[in-house]
């Protein structure tokens, strides 16, 4: 499949506003709300480009645990595939030549940390090691919002499209056990009318409708897209981590966010404090960001990186 500009204008378009009305995209794209519709079919079709709507951690005072296991060849596939389906995690990439699993997981505050991340983990011979380190700040990527890969859209259509804050500020809303369906739902494709909304939930579609606003507006919710990096030029994901001196941890994590090449970074518990993931052309592309651009970063002292091999999740449910 060939990624024009007006895919890629749509396609930020979403990483913007993954709710916005095809009339809306279209009108600030100055293209036809039919012509937004047909791109976007076409982009979940051939280019496997999927709007997901997923609670916010942040907003809902959850931890979010980064994992790194370590299986034999043959096992990490599957084991991979297994951790994808639990509901709880966010994303699982295998990495590192097929033998290591990578992936995060949501853990409400409330929760037994140790049912979650030990009893709960696949527990099979052909896991050599298991570690769980703490996300303690997130600094771009998910719930923190869009990165600076995209640059499809003017400073300008990026405000248009834009959600408006609440008149009054957000409010108290918080998830409960009765939006399970709901979630659910989102979590599969967060563009879901309301009257499909309506259907999976058993609710009055007035009743999704002021759920789903209430919800996004109070930030329990956001959307987020994922997308084939390869499609749109991105043959490079590299899973990093940093060893930084503690008193540069905050520069350094604000400087990542600022680079168009990292598409997620966040400070850590554990050995190294920052992790980060970033997306290039190719692995020639990679070595000038490490040594043109992380490098020179004042503080940062050492760098473990690994490439993604596959991405068995990378948000959402499994499909």
């Amino acid at each position: 499949m060939e990624i024009d500009r007006l895919d890629r204008q749509v396609t930020h378009a979403l990483r913007i506003n993954g709710r916005a009305g095809y009339r809306e995209i279209g009108t600030v794209l100055g293209v036809s709300d039919q012509t937004v519709a047909r791109r976007y079919r076409r982009l979940r079709e051939e280019a496997r480009l999927r709007v997901v709507g997923l609670p916010n951690p942040i907003e809902l005072g959850y931890e979010t645990w980064a994992l790194r296991l370590r299986a034999a060849p043959d096992a990490a596939l599957p084991i991979a595939s297994a951790l994808a389906r639990r509901p709880d995690t966010t994303w699982v990439s295998i990495t590192s030549g097929g033998t290591e699993i990578t992936g995060s997981v949501h853990v409400p505050a409330s929760a037994d940390r140790e049912a979650l991340l030990l009893q709960k983990l696949p527990r099979t011979p052909r896991v050599v090691s298991v570690s769980a380190h703490c996300v303690i700040h997130n600094y771009v990527g998910g719930a923190v919002g869009p990165d600076l890969r995209d640059d499809s859209l003017t400073a300008e259509q990026i405000a248009a499209l834009a959600p408006s804050p609440p008149a009054g500020g957000r409010s108290a809303t918080h998830l409960a056990d009765a939006d399970a369906p709901l979630i659910e739902a989102l979590s599969w494709d967060g563009r879901r009318s309301y009257a499909e909304l309506s259907a999976a939930t058993g609710w009055p579609e007035s009743t999704a409708r002021r759920r789903v606003q209430e919800l996004f507006e109070s930030g329990s919710l956001y959307t987020d897209v994922e997308i084939e990096p390869s499609l749109y030029g991105f043959r490079a994901v590299v899973v990093m981590w940093l060893s930084v001196a503690p008193s540069r941890v905050a520069s350094v994590g604000n400087a990542l966010a600022r680079h168009e090449e990292i598409v997620f970074a966040a400070a850590t518990t554990g050995p190294s404090n920052l992790q980060a993931t970033a997306i290039c052309e190719d692995m020639p592309a990679f070595y000038r960001y490490v040594t043109e651009r992380l490098s020179q970063l004042d503080g940062v002292e050492r760098i473990e990186s690994a490439p993604v091999l596959k991405h068995v999740k990378q948000m959402g449910s499994v499909r």
